[in-house]
């Protein structure tokens, strides 16, 4: 059973600067407040990659759930040799592969023959700078993200794992090889490749609406003729 924890407010926010092997420390003696630091720590990271293979919100939390227990159950295997942060990304990934060959709906992970010699700039996910908020902002940002992760959920799982975790998540390229257990070469073929058909399906989407944007019909159309028929009628009469 964990301890419960007999710090302070102060105290937490003291585990929260340390370093996750000094977490990973504490975890091991049941300290509950370590186990909440990393799991708040690495909660983003590994719900985005289960996301990637699940396809869905619902049962990547429970991925990300059963990770954990995996995780601190086992922690005693853990020996540093990778960043926890890898550690804990590799165990996500293989509890989300299983749950889809335990459903027969795995995609197989072939590996690409040749690399495209040009590389792409990775696409912008997420803004940097913060805009202030207002109901229109957050309201073009759903539509935003619905449409990014609308495409993303269009590539095939060998494509958007690794677009996810190097592009979306910020892994490097030598992190995802790790996680995926493939090779660097087949992380940035797979990557350059998913960036080209993002792009791809993103401009087919959009080209579809380009034929509704700026609509000027119904009452608009109306009192435009109202008006323009107003300013005629002097000269008709004189």
């Amino acid at each position: 059973m964990l301890v419960e924890e007999t710090t302070a407010t102060t105290l937490r926010s003291g585990l929260a600067a340390l370093p996750d092997d000094e977490l990973v420390a504490l975890a091991q003696r049941h300290d509950e407040g370590a186990v909440r630091t990393i799991i708040r720590r690495h909660n983003q990271r590994l719900f985005r990659a289960a996301r990637a293979i699940t396809h869905s919100d619902a049962e990547a939390e429970d991925v990300v759930q059963e990770a954990y227990m995996r995780a601190f159950t086992h922690l005693d295997t853990f020996r540093g040799d990778a960043l926890l942060s890898t550690w804990l990304t590799r165990i996500a990934i293989n509890e989300a592969l299983n749950r889809k060959r335990r459903r027969r709906e795995t995609a197989l992970l072939d590996d690409i023959d040749l690399a495209l010699a040009e590389e792409e700039p990775a696409l912008a996910m997420y803004p940097i700078v913060q805009i202030p908020t207002n109901p229109e902002t957050e309201a073009a940002r759903e539509e935003t993200r619905l449409l990014l992760e609308g495409a993303i959920d269009r590539l095939s799982e060998p494509f958007r794992i690794v677009f996810v975790l190097r592009d979306v998540q910020g892994l490097s390229t030598e992190a995802v090889a790790e996680c995926l257990r493939i090779p660097d070469a087949t992380v940035k073929t797979r990557l350059h490749r998913a960036r080209r058909m993002l792009r791809q399906i993103l401009e087919e989407t959009l080209e579809a609406g380009f034929a509704s944007i700026y609509p000027f019909d119904g009452l608009r159309c109306v009192h435009m003729a109202d008006r323009v028929l107003a300013r005629l009628r002097p000269r008709a009469g004189s």
